[in-house]
């Protein structure tokens, strides 16, 4: 399936707007979309993912810094099976080192064509992803909305597009359910509206 290009989202942005007001509001308070840069490899992308998860950021980045240098550099499934046994040293929680090598298994083993995701459907990628340990529906989104750049991406397990909603339309924090209901007008743009409901938690307290 092709990706969104910055075109793309330009367009998106200019039909959510006609769409619906309060999107009008959003468009025109941040522009377009920007088209973010993709981590170099699918593997990399979904490793980052895991090490991100539940940590702030700089500790984070010094882990998946101590990683890189681990492996020599290239954070890929045949480098972390060579370097299972010290996976501990690069800062990683047994857990996350877990779901690292798990990810590098099923690579290996081929029951996770990572390249061949780009062909398949937003359903059949989440399917495939969450099979592995350590990586949920949340990070299956993310991948499919910043890595495959897939237009119709609609996170509703996560709290910044649950808040960013209550702060631009009101009312109550919508429950995921709720949010699955809301994002039906926006189809097949939802990778978009979720990006401005991002924002509308940074323009209101």
């Amino acid at each position: 399936m092709k990706p969104l290009q910055r075109d793309d989202y330009a367009r998106a942005a200019r039909t959510l707007a006609r769409r619906d007001p309060v999107m009008r509001g959003l468009v025109g308070l941040h522009g377009p979309p920007p088209l973010g840069a993709r981590v170099r490899s699918h593997f990399q992308s979904l490793a980052r993912s895991i090490i991100y998860q539940q940590v702030s950021g700089k500790s984070a980045e010094a882990t998946w810094h101590k990683l890189t240098d681990l492996v020599g550099g290239n954070v890929a499934a045949d480098a972390i099976l060579t370097h299972a046994d010290r996976l501990r040293e690069a800062g990683l929680s047994g857990n996350k080192a877990a779901s690292i090598l798990d990810l590098a298994m099923h690579v290996d083993r081929g029951d996770l064509s990572l390249r061949g995701l780009a062909r398949r459907s937003d359903d059949d990628v989440l399917e495939r992803l969450v099979a592995v340990r350590g990586i949920g529906p949340w990070t299956a989104h993310m991948f499919l909305l910043f890595q495959l750049r897939r237009p119709d991406v609609w996170p509703t397990g996560d709290y910044g597009v649950r808040k960013g909603w209550q702060n631009a339309y009101g009312g109550e924090l919508p429950s995921p359910a709720q949010l699955e209901g809301h994002g039906e007008a926006f189809r097949p743009l939802r990778s978009v509206a979720a990006w401005y409901l991002w924002r509308a938690t940074e323009a209101v307290p």
